[in-house]
């Protein structure tokens, strides 16, 4: 009767959870090395993708490709292509696509993307392109049988009027054809599952995995949090002051405070998590840890 009473989290075993892992195109040989031995530690993991950003309007285009085409081929991770609407007509973004099926990547992250001239000017659809990221999962959906995931915001997206406007073009995009929403990231755990509620109230059924980004800059955090709308709870902040100068500390913290949050979604019934890993895979490397995967390696020696 004893065990009735524990917390979900706390009885986590191998396979309970599902991840997945989020890396950005490296720009130098440096961030190159940065990101492949993040992405040799955390593959053993077994994530059940890991998706590759896109700059706005294709900024990152060849990088974005050149990643995903090493993850095709010298990994045996299931890479999930960022594509965006900016700055490209409905041809270039087609073909694109078409690239990308023809080379074995069957998931894309669909998104609109930020406006050409950067996060708080007016986003202009391109007048021959996809209008908007529900537009462009029906586009990608005629070209092929994508696995499509688009982006959910608990704390409604900076552009949207209201929260109901937001949850509309959150159906628009599903029923459009998405296959999973993977929320931005943020720290309040109630804004996630108000969204939750929320969206399942207005008929959306399919996967809705939180966004969770470890701090190991909390002065870079939180300025990504409010570019993208995402608030930063005072108790958060408080707990990162005075540690500016102490890298190892903040990392203590910043694992402490991220673990906290993905139990206390556990034991809501969460059971999937994207990670915004920042191409950093110690701190993720933890956490899973803690959600009870294990590397493959020594999920197969304890079979055997």
């Amino acid at each position: 009767m004893a065990q009735s009473n524990e917390r979900k989290s706390k009885l986590l075993g191998s396979g309970d959870i599902v991840v997945s892992f989020e890396f950005f195109p490296p720009k130098t040989p440096k961030m190159e090395e940065t990101l492949w031995g993040a992405i040799s530690r955390l593959a053993p993991l077994r994530p059940e993708f890991v998706s590759v950003t896109y700059g706005a309007g294709g900024s990152t285009r060849e990088r974005t490709h050149a990643t995903v085409t090493r993850l095709l081929t010298e990994t045996e991770l299931k890479p999930a292509a960022h594509l965006t609407c900016v700055d490209a007509t409905k041809d270039e973004v087609d073909a694109v696509a078409r690239q990308y099926w023809n080379e074995g990547v069957r998931h894309i992250v669909a998104l609109r993307g930020d406006p050409v001239h950067g996060a708080g000017t007016a986003y202009e659809p391109h007048p021959d392109g996809y209008q908007n990221a529900a537009d462009l999962v029906a586009g990608l959906k005629k070209i092929a049988d994508f696995e499509i995931s688009v982006a959910g915001y608990p704390e409604k997206h900076p552009e949207s009027v209201s929260i109901e406007a937001d949850l509309d073009n959150l159906k628009a995009k599903v029923d459009a054809g998405a296959d999973r929403i993977i929320t931005q990231f943020g720290f309040d755990n109630a804004y996630f599952l108000r969204y939750l509620e929320r969206a399942r109230a207005a008929g959306i059924w399919v996967p809705i995995a939180p966004g969770i980004v470890p701090i190991h800059n909390f002065k870079q955090v939180a300025g990504f949090a409010k570019r993208a709308g995402a608030s930063v709870p005072s108790w958060l902040a408080r707990r990162f002051e005075g540690l500016e100068d102490d890298s190892a500390t903040t990392h203590l913290v910043a694992a402490a405070a991220a673990t906290e949050q993905v139990m206390d979604l556990v034991d809501e019934g969460i059971k999937k998590f994207h990670f915004y890993t920042l191409n950093r895979a110690d701190l993720v490397y933890a956490i899973c840890h803690l959600l009870g995967l294990r590397p493959a390696r020594a999920a197969n020696a304890n079979a055997a």
